[in-house]
């Protein structure tokens, strides 16, 4: 069974999705191409890039987890927040790939991949600093990186500046997750959803994610402010939630997929520890 799968999702983009619901996006100018994220470093993505497109290809990493990040080794032009490094070397042994890839596909990791093959670990391979304010020139499409702490410190948000296309990563999801030691504290991104709302007010018309599916509301980002203001002011509705042996609070109603109960896109997993501050 294939690990990755592919879908285009507008003229000069391309969703490859990973057999655990992990979406990384290439997009493709008349020059180079750019690689939004690169997965647990599982079933070699660059395979699957190489067949989509014989451009160079730029990696830029939304944030350095383990499902996002770990594929990156196998790419020579790399980019991602040096605020991730810790973050990025930590989730780089082999070990943690399998322990989340058994936790997320269950029965499947052993009957359907057994035999997968992982990118080489290279937890001190030196990337390049991502930074707001770059612009990467594809020919005839531009992306922009801004900074959007709060799922980690690093992570960051892309702009497709021509398609009006925003990639969120895991900052800005239906699940995103708050309660982790990499994490900021739900005040804190409020402040952060709040400085990007203000710098990409009337830049895009879409918003894709990074998990299971791509679109959301393109709306989210007010959304996803309307649950923190809930939090801070204690109307949450807290759901208990566990995760690797980690206890947090689900903000809003849904369904065991995310789905919001309200019918609304965009939701916190926070700490109660990890409210102000």
């Amino acid at each position: 069974m294939e690990f990755w799968t592919t879908k285009h999702v507008a003229g000069h983009v391309t969703a490859c999705v990973s057999a655990n619901g992990e979406i990384a996006y290439l997009v493709e100018g008349s020059r180079r191409a750019a690689l939004i994220d690169a997965g647990p470093g599982a079933g070699h993505l660059e395979r699957v890039v190489a067949r989509l497109t014989d451009k160079p290809v730029t990696v830029l990493l939304t944030h350095g987890h383990v499902d996002h990040a770990m594929g990156a080794p196998a790419f020579d032009d790399v980019y991602m927040n040096p605020a991730d490094r810790d973050l990025y070397r930590r989730h780089s042994p082999l070990a943690e790939r399998r322990e989340y890839l058994r936790m997320g596909l269950g029965d499947r990791f052993d009957a359907d991949f057994a035999d997968l093959e992982y990118t080489e670990p290279a937890p001190d391979r030196a990337f390049a600093p991502l930074e707001e304010g770059m612009s990467f020139d594809l020919g005839g499409i531009h992306v922009e990186p801004y900074a959007f702490p709060g799922h980690t410190a690093g992570s960051m948000a892309i702009l497709l500046v021509e398609p009006r296309i925003l990639i969120t990563g895991d900052a800005c999801n239906n699940s995103t997750f708050l309660f982790g030691e990499e994490s900021g504290t739900v005040e804190g991104y409020l402040a952060s959803l709040a400085r990007l709302r203000s710098l990409l007010a009337g830049r895009y018309d879409r918003v894709l994610i990074s998990h299971h599916q791509a679109d959301v509301d393109p709306g989210i980002l007010d959304s996803m402010a309307d649950v923190c203001h809930d939090v801070l002011s204690g109307h949450a509705d807290d759901l208990p939630f566990s995760f690797m042996g980690m206890s947090a609070c689900i903000a809003k109603a849904c369904t065991p997929r995310f789905e919001r109960l309200d019918g609304r896109d965009g939701n916190l997993v926070y700490s109660k520890a990890k409210v102000r501050g």
